[in-house]
């Protein structure tokens, strides 16, 4: 992130804003040709991300009884609301907030691309990703075809770890060989671990040049997605890689309302183990699922990390208006 201290003229060049502009009139033109509806749900909500790994910023409303509000760090919630009521595609291009991410490629205020498709497996769903990034990047940097790699094969080949059988203990050793820092609060359940590793030792190294999408994670990092019974069982979610840098993060979701409710509760507990800050549960969304989601595939993608890798940008104040030390 560039500091630019009372300067007043932004890093983004003109050059690099006509590029985000013309990309984001090409994301809806991809979507109306394909039927989706855009949507546009609210940014302050009641309730907060779960998630150990996402932290919620918080604001207040004058008269609305002392209740804190939360900046959405995504929009999944209400649109599974909507999917639920309406049952049709949808999407959303929005601003996001997140925070204690800010670096070279974060910013603790960012721009997602979400969108919903009925009927979509995680499969069907990683071709139109690689059908919208095309479209994107055409004119700007060529791409070569999309390769999908097992989240197992992945992490064999750049970490010698198998996600699936090796124990923690294995994980750790793996980690700290390899000289990396550890952040506090890792505690002992795998999924951290393995997250971390993957960020470390795996992720850097994927997508050279062409689209990598790495799908069917373990079970402990499903998040939001369904399982699939094995042996063994797989989360069915995947992510999508370019240059390294990871771009977009996709589900076949969660219908069930029960457990998606033992998720979250299994998710506050983790972030109070780690001394987190907790907040309630979105009740409505798991009242929408109990009333019935549609068998769906559902994904957001980075827009601001797109138009850095289109422009080559080597910073994401690079790609933006205004960035968040010159706001």
């Amino acid at each position: 992130m560039t500091a630019h201290g009372t300067g007043w003229q932004p890093a983004a060049t003109l050059s690099a804003l006509r590029v985000r502009a013309l990309l984001l009139d090409r994301t809806r033109g991809f979507f109306a040709r394909r039927g989706l509806l855009e949507v546009d749900t609210p940014v302050l909500s009641r309730a907060a991300v779960s998630d150990p790994n996402i932290d919620s910023l918080r604001t207040a409303v004058t008269g609305d009884a002392g209740r804190a509000r939360y900046l959405h760090t995504s929009p999944e919630y209400p649109m599974k609301r909507l999917l639920a009521a309406y049952r049709c595609d949808i999407y959303q291009i929005c601003k996001v907030f997140r925070d204690a991410e800010a670096g070279r490629r974060h910013n603790p205020e960012f721009t997602l691309v979400e969108w919903y498709r009925i009927g979509f497996d995680m499969y069907r769903l990683m071709d139109e990703v690689a059908e919208l990034l095309a479209e994107l990047f055409a004119g700007h940097r060529p791409l070569g075809p999309p390769e999908r790699l097992s989240y197992r094969d992945a992490v064999l080949a750049q970490a010698g770890i198998d996600p699936f059988r090796d124990d923690l203990d294995r994980i750790r050793w793996r980690i700290r060989e390899s000289g990396i820092d550890l952040p506090a609060g890792l505690g002992e359940e795998r999924g951290p671990w393995l997250d971390l590793l993957s960020a470390t030792l795996v992720a850097p190294r994927l997508g050279a040049g062409r689209l990598t999408f790495i799908h069917d994670f373990p079970p402990e990092l499903a998040a939001l997605a369904r399982i699939r019974p094995g042996p063994p069982p797989v989360a069915e979610r995947f992510e999508a890689f370019l240059d390294g840098m990871e771009l977009a993060n996709g589900f076949h979701e969660l219908a069930d309302a029960v457990e998606q409710r033992a998720r979250f509760d299994a998710e506050l507990a983790a972030r109070e183990r780690a001394a987190k800050s907790t907040a309630p549960l979105d009740e409505r969304l798991l009242a929408a699922l109990e009333s019935g989601l549609p068998d769906c595939s559902g994904v957001a993608l980075g827009f601001d990390r797109a138009v850095m890798l289109a422009t080559g940008a080597r910073c994401i104040d690079e790609v933006l208006s205004i960035g968040f030390d010159d706001a």
